[in-house]
């Protein structure tokens, strides 16, 4: 069934005036359940995530996933003029989906499952109220001080040192040489180092603007799923993330891929159509009671 379910392109417009494309896959059959916005994770483009936004609209979600601001589709001229920061992805970007989303369905709220960075940033946004549910897949800070020790050297120095050296002389983040998805508008890659470095993640964005920080008015119920073999969204990392919203009802459940018949699950592999074990897992957090 997921190969007969074709999306539907849509433009979304930030308050700023940047246009993002995303698609629609309408939901499958007479039983509307609340919408879903798929948030993808930092340098992964939206096409990644086509295959499982079928699949779940085939259990009768209608679901928007799109790109952010200078990545893929919503990438605007070369990427080393794009003037993007990580911060305006949930400020302006998330903002601007969730409304796009709940106009093209005419509801109330919806549920927004988070991949990695998808799943940090409710704090940032305005609209939060209008998020009835979350579910991070592989979400946490990526705080380095509490990353395993070999892992935690091996990101610091791509995101705090090799990346921000290398965009001096291109013009842009060239995460791709560190296998860190696509590359990178400058400022986005140089926050992502900043905030993975101070832990709290999103919260650095805000410090000092109480008008623009809504973490502790967060409320929807917040799941994080990880998995035992993922190096970056650690159960460390996750608690830094989830004691940011201190007021959302939360719990994260750790994930053995050898369980699911999987060899590995990591931080990436959730969405690819040879690990679908997973994705009932994913589906049933998003129904799971209060």
């Amino acid at each position: 069934m997921t190969d007969t379910l074709s999306p539907a392109p849509i433009t979304l417009r930030c308050a700023d005036g940047v246009p993002l494309q995303g698609h629609v896959f309408a939901a499958d059959g007479s039983t509307a359940r609340m919408p879903v916005l798929i948030c993808p994770a930092t340098g992964v483009p939206q096409r990644f995530y086509f295959r499982f936004a079928a699949w779940l609209a085939a259990q009768g979600h209608t679901v928007l996933v799109f790109d952010y601001r200078g990545i893929g589709q919503s990438l605007h001229g070369p990427l080393k003029h794009c003037k993007a920061t990580l911060a305006e992805w949930g400020q302006q970007d998330q903002v601007a989906a969730i409304e796009g989303l709940l106009n093209h369905t005419a509801q109330d709220q919806l549920a927004l499952i988070g991949h990695s960075a998808g799943g940090q940033m409710m704090g940032l946004l305005p609209n939060h109220h209008r998020i009835g549910r979350v579910v991070g897949v592989a979400t946490s800070t990526g705080w380095f001080k509490v990353m395993r020790p070999a892992f935690k050297w091996q990101a610091r120095f791509a995101l705090r040192l090799a990346v921000p050296l290398a965009s001096v002389f291109k013009g842009y983040g060239p995460t791709s040489w560190f296998g860190l998805g696509e590359d990178l508008p400058t400022q986005v890659a140089r926050q992502w180092g900043r905030w993975c470095g101070a832990g709290g993640y999103a919260t650095n964005a805000v410090k000092g603007r109480p008008q623009h920080d809504f973490h502790a008015q967060v409320r929807m119920p917040i799941t994080v799923l990880h998995a035992s073999d993922d190096d970056i969204a650690t159960p460390a990392t996750v608690a830094d993330l989830l004691r940011t919203f201190p007021n959302a009802p939360s719990h994260s459940q750790m994930l053995h891929p050898r369980e699911l018949g999987l060899r590995r699950l990591g931080h990436i592999d959730w969405f690819r159509p040879s690990h679908q074990a997973v994705w009932p897992l994913i589906a049933k957090a998003l129904h799971a009671p209060h």
